[in-house]
Formats: structure tokens, C-alpha cells, sequence
């Protein structure tokens, strides 16, 4: 296991390095100079190319790139040129209501998604079926920004249950938090439910045809015990794979929920970013989010051991 752990993480460097690479081609080539921005309509010619030499965008390009490199290697992401602070601390002050809208969505999506689908592929054919199976289509067909606008009238401004929209800090009032992060987790997470189910369906119904589910049906067990004790630990390892992929997905997702709800997390971050040309930050919240996709499908290998002891690394 160890030997595979430094493999698989010496294979991410070049994966990394090639993300690098083309995120910072791609914001150095789109239209757009954050100096001109920086400064206002009212500088001069004089005013934006000193300022242009201070920040070093007037090198070539192949120089900042190797000066972002050396950087990297450093652990130092930059210097955002519009919040007067390190890219770091603006992504740290940014990561808790992202990382909690996250891991909340992916737990609701877990919770309806993985019962639904195992259920309705033991039960197949029946009401459970159909019921759970138009659910998961309709989470396919409806998209997240209106279903959260939905939640926010029904929930916040009919009934007053929830908050509409904002953010307080889990170290500051967790009970604050949980209220702020019902609506925005289920309207995210709901829509990524419907894929769980689904695969979770497709997986049940393929282990519910092997020959040693057979058998134990042949020894009288009941179908709570065929499913549960025997078909369920093998349905997962796939949905484990789509899980990982889910919470990879809701890591993108996150920003325009975050819109929507007004949550200062790095959704927000990253579009203002874009839209000032703050090159550090965008590239910034990019190498984060590339690096969680990479380690989330590292972590989702190393699952599949624990799920199905078969399973071995070397």
C-alpha cells in the first residue's frame, strides 16, 4: 500500500505541472489587462507601464511563467493585486464556507442517493422503483439555481424557516451555520443525488444476477439479508467511484450556489477575480480545486480496499 501511495503521488507532479501550465497560458492569453483595471479609466500611458514593470507583466511570457514556478515550489501562490494580501490568505479566509457547503451538499446527496438506488434495484419493477427512478430523473432535469431560488422563496420568504442568503463561520455559531447551509447544501446536493441513485440502481440489479446471490437465496435467507448482507458491499465499490466524482463536481458546482446564496466562499472569489483580471487569485483557486480533484480520486483508490478486501495494491 505504501509502495502504491508514492507511486500514485509522484504521478500527480506532472499532472499538476501540466494544469499549471495551461492555466496560466490561458489567463495570460484572454483579453483584458488588470493594470488598466487596477488604475481606472484616467491613468496614463506613463502610469500603467510603470506600473506594468512593478508588478512584472511587462516580461516576456515564458519568464512569468517560470517565476510562477519557482513560486509554486516556494509554497507562495503571489500577491493579489486587488485585495493587498498573499493569495494564500485570501484562499484561506475563502475555504471554510466552500469546504462546509461541500461536504454538506455531498452528504445529502450521499444520504438520498445511495437508499434510493439500492432500493429501488432490489425492489425492481415496483412502486419504490418507479417513484425513486422519476425522483432521480427529475434531480437530473432540474437545474440548481432554480431549484434554489425555489427553496428561498418557499422556505425563507413564505415561511421564514431559513435564512435567504449569508454565511456565519462554524467556529463562531454552528447552530447559525447548519441554518445557513440547509438550503444551499439540498438544492446543490439534490441535483448530484439523482446520478448516485441511478448508478446505485444500475450496480444493485448487476450484483443481484451473480451466481453466489443465487445461492443464497437457494438457502432461504430473506431479501432484507440478500441485499444488505451480501449484494450491498458489492454494489458500492462503483458508487464509491461515482461518489468521488460527485464530490469533485460539487467543488465546481459550489460557485454558483454560492452566488446565489451570497456566500463569501471561493466561488465568489474566483468570478470577481476573473472579471478584475486578478491573474494570482484565478490561478490560485485553480491550482487548489485541480489538486482536491486529484487527491479526491487518490483517496476514492484507497476506499475501494476497505470496501472490498479483495482488492490490493502493489
Amino acid at each position: 500500500m505504501a509502495r502504491y501511495l508514492t507511486h500514485r503521488l509522484l504521478a500527480l507532479l506532472p499532472v499538476m505541472a501540466v494544469v499549471v501550465t495551461i492555466v496560466f497560458l490561458l489567463i495570460h492569453l484572454i483579453p483584458g489587462d488588470p493594470v488598466s483595471v487596477m488604475l481606472g479609466p484616467d491613468a496614463t500611458e506613463v502610469q500603467i507601464e510603470a506600473t506594468r514593470r512593478a508588478m512584472g507583466l511587462d516580461r516576456p511570457i515564458h519568464e512569468q511563467l517560470l517565476l510562477f514556478y519557482s513560486r509554486i515550489l516556494r509554497g507562495d501562490l503571489g500577491q493579489s493585486y486587488f485585495l493587498d494580501r498573499p493569495v494564500t490568505t485570501a484562499l484561506w479566509e475563502r475555504a471554510e464556507p466552500t469546504l462546509v457547503l461541500t461536504f454538506s451538499a455531498l452528504l445529502v446527496a450521499v444520504i438520498i442517493g445511495v437508499p434510493s438506488g439500492i432500493l429501488a434495484g432490489a425492489y425492481r419493477g415496483s412502486l419504490w422503483d418507479r417513484t425513486l427512478m422519476t425522483g432521480a430523473l427529475m434531480g437530473v432535469c432540474i437545474p440548481g439555481f432554480w431549484l434554489s431560488l425555489n427553496f428561498i422563496y418557499l422556505f425563507a420568504v413564505q415561511l421564514g424557516w431559513l435564512p435567504a442568503a449569508g454565511y456565519t463561520s462554524l467556529f463562531v455559531d454552528p447552530m447559525a451555520t447548519l441554518r445557513h447551509m440547509v438550503l444551499p447544501a439540498v438544492s446543490l446536493g439534490f441535483n448530484q443525488s439523482a446520478l448516485i441513485a441511478r448508478i446505485a440502481r444500475s450496480c444493485m440489479l448487476e450484483v443481484l444476477q451473480q451466481d453466489y446471490i443465487r445461492t443464497a437465496r437457494a438457502k432461504g435467507l430473506s431479501q432484507q439479508a440478500v441485499v444488505y448482507e451480501h449484494a450491498f458491499r458489492n454494489a458500492m465499490v462503483p458508487v464509491t467511484t461515482v461518489i468521488g466524482i460527485t464530490m469533485a463536481i460539487l467543488i465546481g458546482g459550489a460557485v454558483v450556489t454560492e452566488i446565489v446564496f451570497n456566500i463569501p466562499g471561493l466561488g465568489r472569489l474566483i468570478i470577481s477575480a476573473i472579471l478584475r483580471r486578478d491573474y494570482p487569485v484565478v490561478q490560485g483557486v485553480v491550482l487548489v480545486t485541480a489538486a482536491a480533484y486529484v487527491l479526491i480520486n487518490l483517496v476514492v483508490d484507497m476506499v475501494y480496499a476497505f470496501i472490498d478486501p479483495r482488492i490490493r495494491y502493489e
